[in-house]
């Protein structure tokens, strides 16, 4: 449970750290003019991806509730996280192969996201979530509890006298 936590704690630091590395990465092991590249395409890519991951990650009903993420969101993170890294190693020979996986994986856990909301949101409806201690919203199969007027006694302060 607690690397759940922790990546559910590490995805908005994610957003700034990721592009930030590309920079980096890019002072250390490349240099040159691929520097447009990294300023113009791959730091937003990565910062606007990354925010709008974390975004589909925190909408889910379960993810607020426990405060962490699935072994889904675990899998595809790390992979893509990894991939981010190792694009900003700028590796020659490999940087192309590493960056077409980065962008595919990058699809892909878009796609996990809007499918896990979309299996968490399926069939509620106007139905609020039910936890096992309490139920607000009766099921369509019971019957909504009878109802009887309440008995209504009106005072009067003054009487009318005409």
């Amino acid at each position: 449970m607690w690397l759940r936590q922790a990546f559910f704690r590490w995805l908005l630091p994610a957003a700034f750290v990721l592009p930030l590395w590309l920079l980096i990465g890019w002072g250390v092991f490349q240099g040159g003019w691929s520097i447009l590249w990294v300023l113009l395409i791959a730091m937003p890519s990565v910062f606007v991806g990354q925010l709008v991951l974390t975004l589909l990650t925190r909408s889910r009903p379960s993810v607020r509730v426990e405060r962490a993420v699935s072994w889904w969101d675990v899998a595809g993170f790390t992979l893509w996280h990894g991939l981010t890294i190792a694009v900003g190693f700028f590796i020659d020979g490999a940087f192309g192969w590493l960056l077409a996986a980065a962008i595919i994986v990058g699809i892909g856990l878009v796609w996990l996201q809007l499918w896990q909301l979309w299996n968490e949101a399926k069939g509620s409806g106007a139905r609020l979530r039910e936890t096992i201690s309490w139920s607000t919203i009766p099921t369509p199969e019971e019957q909504a509890p009878q109802t009887r007027a309440h008995e209504v006694i009106v005072v009067k302060e003054t009487e009318n006298r005409d």
